[in-house]
């Protein structure tokens, strides 16, 4: 039976036992992901119909992978008991995900129905900062102590995994939970039953701090192809771990940020569709305000240009060719640095590196860009040798400009402790259209000696 079937069979009006028995039977062999995308198409109705009616084992897991308005309804309608047979199966980061996105009488009731320990984890969890280790981490994995067998770790874990994160890594820490090694299930199962755990751990181990910048920690994942990394505080005493299915989120969040600044908007976390008219106006409005308020010094620029104009109209036709082109120059440069920067390829000691690359490529282009046009000019313009050589430099200069302007702006802004992201629309944008009108208006007067 396919989803759409499903649906069908769901949504075509009341459905008999057998015909339920039926969607149920298929559901259980689907892929928990798979069950919420085809209950996030039914309506509130039939959505508290079908998730009262999944097995326990499954429904926490199917709850997680559902969006924030169809998690509120269910709550809405679920008892108390309910609610606390979903929150005793939810991992404690899931569980965090989903209370950060909730009203807060929403939260006070289902912190009620939440077992006294777990409820004090979460409380702690979500006092950490946004976008830090902490805020991310769950507290839901297999520790060992370094006196342990081998036989002994595999009794922990039979015992623990099943209500455990990951069971792939298990970490290895003190009494007083002061984190010393990490060792793998591929490794346990290798060894010897009688081999002591701290003689066969990995002591390297690379951890994260609790107030540690997530994207930091989504940089270190991707170095090491890490599936999990444990989470420490001040004192090197384990309290978390940061599991890659959660990396993969705080990724998807960090570029979808990084492209809406370079897009000149103010970052949201709501969808899309979800989003209020008013909160997109307003997450608009602020750049273009500010792009529109610094076109005041373009216009200033030809306005003191005015003269030149009045005698040789036609080189006001080349300005938004020469601005396009230079916007198009620094926006390439630009995109390609905060993508490397993003990624490790770029630091902040490689600027004079970046820097004569770039000054290289806009020579390049430059001379390329400048021919063609040099030619399109001469034909279009009765032969006018001084004006395709007043464009073609022109145009020479502004390509070299915005690529080293391009690349250099979101070094700086690095450096600074400023978002790269923002200096490559907005800033970017200003001055690569004010240099280029200098440098056009400079080569017109020189030579057409206005």
């Amino acid at each position: 039976m396919k989803k759409e079937e499903i649906l069908s069979t769901i949504t075509g009006g009341p459905a008999d036992t057998t015909q339920l028995k039926d969607v149920l039977s298929e559901v259980n062999t689907m892929n928990t992901a798979d069950i919420a995308e085809v209950f996030e198409d039914l309506h509130e109705g039939q959505l508290i119909q079908m998730f009262r009616i999944l097995p326990k084992a499954i429904a926490a897991d199917v709850f997680a992978f559902m969006d924030s308005d169809h998690q509120q309804h269910i709550i809405e309608a679920l008892t108390h008991t309910e609610i606390s047979e979903i929150m005793d199966k939810l991992f404690v980061d899931d569980a965090v995900d989903f209370l950060e996105e909730m009203p807060a009488n929403v939260v006070r009731r289902v912190l009620k129905n939440v077992q006294r320990e777990k409820r004090k984890i979460i409380n702690q969890i979500l006092r950490y900062p946004d976008d830090s280790a902490g805020s991310i981490m769950t507290t839901e994995f297999v520790d060992l102590s370094e006196d342990a067998t081998v036989k002994e770790a595999f009794d922990t874990i039979r015992k623990i995994g099943l209500n455990s994160e990951t069971i792939y890594n298990c970490y290895v820490m003190r009494k007083d939970r002061t984190l010393v090694g990490v060792i793998s299930a591929k490794t346990l199962m290798l060894s010897r039953p009688r081999d002591r755990i701290g003689d066969i751990m990995d002591t390297n181990v690379v951890f994260a701090y609790t107030t540690d910048d997530q994207e930091t920690i989504a940089d270190q994942f991707q170095k090491y192809g890490f599936l999990a990394m444990p989470v420490v505080d001040k004192e090197k005493r384990l309290v978390g771990i940061i599991t890659v299915d959660d990396i993969v989120d705080v990724i998807i969040e960090e570029h979808t940020e990084d492209i809406e600044k370079m897009a000149a908007l103010v970052p949201s976390d709501d969808p899309y569709l979800k989003t209020s008219i008013l909160r997109h106006s307003k997450n608009r409005f602020v750049w273009m305000l500010i792009l529109m308020l610094s076109a005041t010094i373009t216009g200033t620029i030809i306005s003191s240009f005015e003269d030149g104009l009045m005698v040789l109209p036609i080189l006001m036709s080349f300005i938004p060719m020469l601005m396009n082109t230079g916007g198009i120059a620094g926006s390439q440069s630009s995109t390609l640095i905060v993508r490397g920067m993003a990624v490790g390829e770029i630091n902040l000691k490689d600027i004079a590196i970046v820097l004569w690359k770039e000054i290289r490529i806009g020579m390049l282009c430059g001379l390329g860009l400048g021919l063609v046009n040099f030619i399109r000019v001469f034909i279009m313009n009765n032969q006018d040798v001084l004006l395709c050589l007043t464009i073609t430099l022109s145009l020479f200069c502004t390509i070299l400009m915005a690529k080293t302007v391009g690349s250099v702006l979101p070094i700086f802004a690095k450096r600074l402790k400023i978002d790269p992201a923002i200096m490559s629309a907005p800033l970017l944008t200003t001055i690569v259209d004010a240099v280029s009108l200098i440098i056009y208006f400079s080569f017109a007067k020189i030579i057409f000696g206005l």
